[in-house]
Order: C-alpha cells, then structure tokens, then sequence
C-alpha cells in the first residue's frame, strides 16, 4: 500500500523543486524526504526525479503521480474535515495569509470579535501580497488567504481553491495640502505626469496597478521611494516630497496636512476576497471566519 507521507514528500518536493526546501515545508530531514521517495520509486518500478543542476525534476512518471498525489492529499483532507469537525463548536488552528492592509482593516478586527466570543479557533497569520498568499493556500501552507484583485491586474486564481466575494475597495491619491491639485475633489492619471511618487516594490500588485495608471499614456511615473508600508508613503506625503496611490481599506487617519483625492480616469478598484482549498469547504472554522470577515466587511 501507498505511504501517505511518501506521497506528501513527492508532492512538497513538485511543489518546492528541491529534496532540501520540500523537508523544511514539511519539517523532516532532506535524508527522510529522500527514502520517502525512494520508498515511492520501488513501488512505481521507475524513477520519479532527476537531478537538474543544485535542484530536482520530476520525471513524467514523477509528475503524472504528483498531480494524482495533489487531488488524494485534497480528498483526504476534506475527509478529515468531515469526521473529525464538530459544526457546533468550530475550534483549531487556522493559518491565514492576508494582505497588509487586510489586516489592519479586517483581520485585526476578527481576533478581537473571536476573542470577544471566547472561540476556541487560534488565528496564526503572516502578512504577504495575494500572489504568494493564492500559492500559500494552494500548496498547504495556509488554510485560508485574503486578496486583493485590481480591476487593473487580475489575480489568477487555482481551481482547486474557493474564492468568497468580500468587499469593493478603491483607491486615492494623497497630497499635501499644499498642492495645486489638492482643492480639486478628483483627479486623472493625466494631471499626475510630472508628480514624484511613492510606491510599493516592484513585484508587488499594488506597484503593477500604479505602473498601469499610465501605460496607456506611454510613460513611466517617476518613482522617489520603494516601500511596501503605505503608512511611509502618506508620512513622505505630509513632508510633502510626493504624492501616493492609497487603498482606502485598512488606511489610518489622514494627518492633516494630507488631502485624499478620488482617483477617475483611469478609477483604481479592487475586489477583497477571501480563498480557501475546497476540500476545506465543510470546516466549521473555515465557515466561521468567512462568515465573521462578511459582517466585518459590512460596516467598512
């Protein structure tokens, strides 16, 4: 019979691409990994991985019975799910992955509401970009993420996982008071040209929607500073050094010195979502938190 731990490591190291990071993703020894899918080779009468330079390669028997490994792991765990949850009392450990103003503005306030109710459902969250949060929950790593899709940059979504519409957010430009735009109410990408600004990291979704702001216009904005806090960003605004491009979700008050402006022309809007495997469909804890995060998007 088939080792489930065996199929584990075949499937960690497809995801992984080395013996050596699918042990740490699992938390075994590289050695173990490896007599794991020694145990699986004699089995399948066949070689599962080739050695392609520092790392591995699946062989197409390897990757044929990695995607069959995925789909049992995902059936397994939904069967898990199934027997072991009590739809009464939704209880256990949760791994979220969340954008960070997701955090602010939606998960900092579902802690508070399960600890208010005294659940018994421990939240361990780590704040990463809806990229890597989406391979997070699809590789294991995370059971449940909160993303953001920009009506600018679509985020690709598996279909193993299940997405929950959350809220609408949108997104302004900050200037100083001083500014000669800043009685204006509203602005467009064509009045911003010759603004300095502060923007995420390349990489990250919030910079790409910036980016496209004026790629129809065929320019670059000129860029003063990287960072993916926003609250640096509306700090170098109240200097006023630039401009940024603000979510409103999760965004503190506004210093006075720094005036909001609705961005039209192009409008930058973005649907939070919340994303899950569906083997985790029928988790009383799952269903707790999304129902929890829709009355918490409610009030925004």
């Amino acid at each position: 019979m088939i080792d489930v731990m065996a199929v584990r490591a075949l499937v960690a190291v497809s995801q992984y691409g080395s013996v050596i990071s699918a042990a740490e993703s699992l938390g075994y020894s590289p050695s173990a990994i490896s007599q794991q899918i020694k145990k699986l080779e004699k089995q399948a009468g066949g070689a599962l991985l080739e050695r392609h330079g520092r790392g591995v390669l699946l062989t197409e028997r390897g990757l044929s019975m990695s995607e069959q490994g995925r789909r049992v792991l995902e059936e397994l765990e939904g069967l898990e799910v199934t027997l072991m949850a009590d739809p009464s009392k939704p209880s256990g450990p949760v791994r979220v992955s969340a954008f960070s103003t997701s955090c602010r503005g939606l998960v900092g306030p579902l802690i508070r509401r399960l600890e208010q109710q005294g659940s018994e459902i421990q939240l361990r969250v780590i704040a990463e970009d809806p990229r890597e949060s989406v391979e997070r929950v699809a590789n294991g790593e995370a059971d449940l993420a909160l993303v953001h899709n920009w009506n600018s940059v679509p985020l690709p979504i598996p279909e193993q996982l299940q997405t929950t519409d959350l809220c609408d957010d949108r997104a302004d430009v900050l200037v100083h008071r001083e500014h000669p735009l800043a009685g204006r109410g509203s602005v467009c990408a064509a009045d911003l040209l010759d603004e300095w600004w502060m923007a995420t990291p390349v990489g990250m979704i919030c910079h790409e929607a910036l980016m496209r702001m004026f790629a129809e216009m065929g320019i670059l904005p000129k860029i003063r500073l990287f960072d993916a806090d926003f609250s640096t960003h509306i700090g170098l605004v109240e200097l006023g050094v630039g401009v940024a491009l603000v979510p409103r979700l999760g965004r503190p008050e506004l210093p006075a010195d720094v005036v909001a402006l609705e961005l039209r022309a192009p409008a930058q809007n973005r649907e939070v979502k919340i994303v899950y495997r569906r083997s985790l469909s029928a988790s009383p804890a799952i269903n707790h938190l999304v129902a929890e995060l829709k009355d918490i998007a409610k009030a925004l």
